[in-house]
């Protein structure tokens, strides 16, 4: 197929040239309609392409023209039998991928620091996460990948399991020894379902980790729009054929997909795709050579440290991303928290995450030099503000333990429950999620019984001012719980 081509993209495009009078929605109708100052402010070719599935345009409910097309080519450009676009983000075919393999009572095995989009779907669809435990890293807090030998064990304990899930790369760009994950599973009849989402561009440069496709995984939920290069909220769900039932993925991406798809977000992916197969390469060099150069400065600042392949060495720490920084201020003296509003406020630098060690930059093809030096000049700026009192500072690196689960997660979430004070919920059964967000890795989620220990972590999340989510009330003066 040819790579270059964006039959979406350039049908839009041609739609629009033709000028068509409109009598179907959006209401604003090429943006005449709409408010001036937004217009002005967006432009009249991005409000002209929001468009909606008229029959020239295709319907990705049910794609049989320039829609069907250009997810076959990302099909192609991503080494998968079948590429659905997503609308819904990442998150939207994450949902889709488990519940179009699992149902009531299944098991699912899954990671303890799963995005909360995957316990959603286990609410939803009523199945029953086996929890692995990932592997932690105290030296920088934060957990990794799960092992082979650990998903074989949960295999062997449960062989009645009908799939399992893994993150890879994580957040902070670790990957874990997929390709015999994947072998493991399959020897046991049992599809491998992957959480993508930081891993759109890992397929196309031989530096970075194997993608999903690559090492044989069944499915995989890709944000292609985190480091693909295509708009926020537009995603892809890769699926290979064999132990999953691709008509079914289809039927439950359609039951999970608003009916006003937005063309704008799926004309990016179409020429995402392009842009990733014709030059990923070229472009994915330049950017593994500026976070080296970036990773290099970065460990040249004491007392920051930013993580390396340093850290690889078991089956759950495989390999890693480079284009990840995970930068560890502790030694600093300060949190994470701490650093990203330093940097906000003295640099006018935005990160992509701060927790109670660290803050994380993401390093793309669409940065330069002139960026990653502006970074290393308020690094440096921020050791000499913060250095002088570090010494006064004892760091305890604190980290979530992992929850006994009492109930499953879907007859929790829809018990009979009551509102009791933070102080005094230890022992009782969580009723909602609890989460940090980002990365949106839940420290309780619902059925999950209450520990003195992980409200203590919630505490000092709160008190470094990371936004702590997911209940009811937002101060967090009481929790929901399952009624006694």
């Amino acid at each position: 197929m040819k790579q270059e081509l964006t039959p979406l993209f350039t049908g839009l495009v041609e739609h629009i040239k033709r000028n068509p009078v409109q009598f179907h929605i959006p209401g604003h109708k090429k943006g005449f309609g709409i408010e001036p100052e937004f217009r002005n402010f967006i432009g009249e070719n991005a409000l002209s392409m929001d468009l909606i599935n008229i029959a020239p345009l295709d319907d990705l409910h049910h794609p049989e023209g320039i829609i069907k097309e250009a997810q076959e080519l990302a099909a192609e450009a991503f080494g998968a039998d079948h590429t659905f676009f997503s609308v819904q983000g990442t998150s939207g075919a994450i949902m889709a991928m488990i519940m179009a393999v699992v149902g009531p009572h299944d098991k699912i095995i899954v990671p303890r620091n799963v995005h909360k989009s995957v316990m959603a779907a286990i609410v939803f669809s009523g199945a029953t996460p086996v929890f692995v435990h990932p592997e932690v890293d105290h030296e920088f807090g934060i957990s990794h990948g799960i092992s082979p030998g650990a998903v074989k064990r949960a295999l062997e304990e449960h062989p009645d399991a009908k799939a399992v899930l893994v993150i890879n790369p994580t957040y902070f760009g670790v990957c874990c020894h997929l390709r015999q994950i994947v072998d493991i599973a399959h020897s046991y009849g049992v599809p491998v379902l992957v959480d993508e989402a930081h891993g759109a561009h890992i397929h196309f440069h031989e530096r970075l980790p194997l993608s999903s496709m690559q090492a044989g995984a069944d499915m995989a939920a890709t944000s292609v729009h985190k480091l693909g290069g295509s708009m926020t909220q537009s995603s892809i769900l890769n699926v290979k054929e064999g132990l999953v039932n691709v008509d079914r993925v289809r039927a439950v991406l359609s039951m999970l997909t608003t009916t006003s798809t937005s063309y704008l977000l799926m004309a990016s992916l179409d020429a995402a795709r392009k842009q990733l197969a014709t030059r990923g390469r070229e472009l994915l060099e330049k950017t593994i050579g500026l976070a080296d150069y970036l990773r290099e400065e970065i460990n040249k600042i004491p007392p920051l440290r930013c993580m390396g392949k340093e850290i690889l060495g078991s089956g759950a720490v495989h390999d890693l991303d480079p284009t990840k920084l995970t930068i560890c201020v502790k030694d600093l003296g300060i949190s994470g928290h701490d650093a990203e509003k330093y940097l906000r406020e003295a640099h006018n630098i935005e990160v992509e995450l701060s927790d109670l060690y660290n803050v994380l930059c993401i390093i793309t093809f669409g940065d330069t030099k002139r960026e990653a030096d502006l970074l290393i000049e308020a690094l440096k700026d921020m050791v000499k503000t913060f250095l002088p009192q570090a010494a006064k500072k004892d760091v305890q690196v604190l980290l979530p333990e992992i929850p006994k689960l009492a109930l499953s997660p879907r007859e929790a979430f829809y018990a009979e429950t009551e509102a009791v004070p933070f102080e005094k919920s230890a022992g009782r059964i969580s009723a909602e999620f609890v989460m940090v967000y980002p990365p949106g890795i839940p420290i309780f989620i619902p059925g999950e019984m209450i520990t003195e220990e992980n409200l203590y972590y919630i505490q000092k999340n709160m008190e470094a001012g990371l936004p702590v989510q997911g209940p009811e009330d937002r101060e967090l003066k009481w929790l929901r719980v399952i009624k006694e």
